[in-house]
């Protein structure tokens, strides 16, 4: 099969990585299995220390292949079904790199929940959200009904699952479901700015800071402020820190090394 994910990376260290499975980039079982692959290769890939994802065309992804959804009639199957995407949701969302996704056009169902998965989110002003995974006797598979409560509340969570309704980029800023939205056309550009900005930062910093919030978060307060504590000590010890330090008093920018 014709790759349908892949990624090239710039001078800074950014990774634009494009699913292009026209005409809505759907997430058939073989699409998650190249997405997955891809994003691994990415991770790994030690010339890359920021991803920003996006769709070709005009969508960003527009949901499961309803075709394979069509034949799980059993409950087994059915819920065997969804473990490749959870399994690729997760890796993303537990990856030690930042992963932005500049939503370009439609994100719905399983697109949206992709878009969850990912660090930071910017819409296009333009974009098309949604969970209508209701509108054919179902509910959000891929982490929907779990994420996205999380990011904006019980209330506005049951109203996106329970109608199947579509949000512009622009309320989804509202809700808080996105970072922000983007004048038309330009989520892309705003998205590698925002991951250059990133990708200048020490590599040692940026994954500390991603595990203290991603780890803190399941924690108490007490144990979760100790873990932060702890995460900022083992940074003190880098050389890092020291550039850090030496370049805000000598009113520089810094160059850090990654150690």
């Amino acid at each position: 099969m014709e790759k349908k994910c892949g990624y090239t990376v710039d001078e800074h260290g950014i990774a634009l990585m494009e699913i292009n499975n026209p005409p809505m980039n759907a997430l058939s079982t073989p699409v998650l299995a190249d997405i997955r692959e891809t994003v691994i290769k990415a991770i790994n890939d030690d010339s890359v220390r920021v991803v920003v994802f996006t769709g070709a065309g005009k969508a960003f992804i527009a949901g499961a292949d309803i075709t394979e959804v069509k034949a799980q009639n059993r409950a087994v199957d059915g819920s065997t079904y969804l473990e490749n995407g959870h399994d690729l949701f997760n890796l993303i969302e537990n990856a030690e790199k930042p992963f932005i996704a500049a939503i370009n056009g439609f994100c719905l169902g399983g697109g949206m929940e992709f878009a969850l998965a990912c660090h930071i989110r910017l819409a296009d002003e333009t974009a098309q959200l949604g969970l209508p995974e209701i509108k054919l006797g179902i509910i959000p598979g891929y982490g929907g009904t779990q994420r996205t409560p999380r990011y904006i509340g019980k209330g506005r969570a049951l109203e996106l699952v329970l109608s199947g309704n579509f949000i512009t980029g622009k309320t989804a800023e509202t809700y808080g479901l996105v970072n922000r939205a983007t004048p038309k056309g330009q989520v892309v550009d705003e998205a590698k700015q925002l991951a250059k900005a990133i990708a200048s930062r020490s590599r040692l910093a940026v994954r500390a800071a991603m595990k203290a919030v991603r780890e803190g978060m399941e924690m108490d307060m007490l144990p979760a402020q100790k873990f932060e504590r702890e995460l900022f000590g083992t940074l003190c010890e880098t050389d890092d820190k020291k550039e850090g330090v030496a370049a805000f008093l000598e009113k520089r920018e810094p160059a850090f090394k990654d150690k």
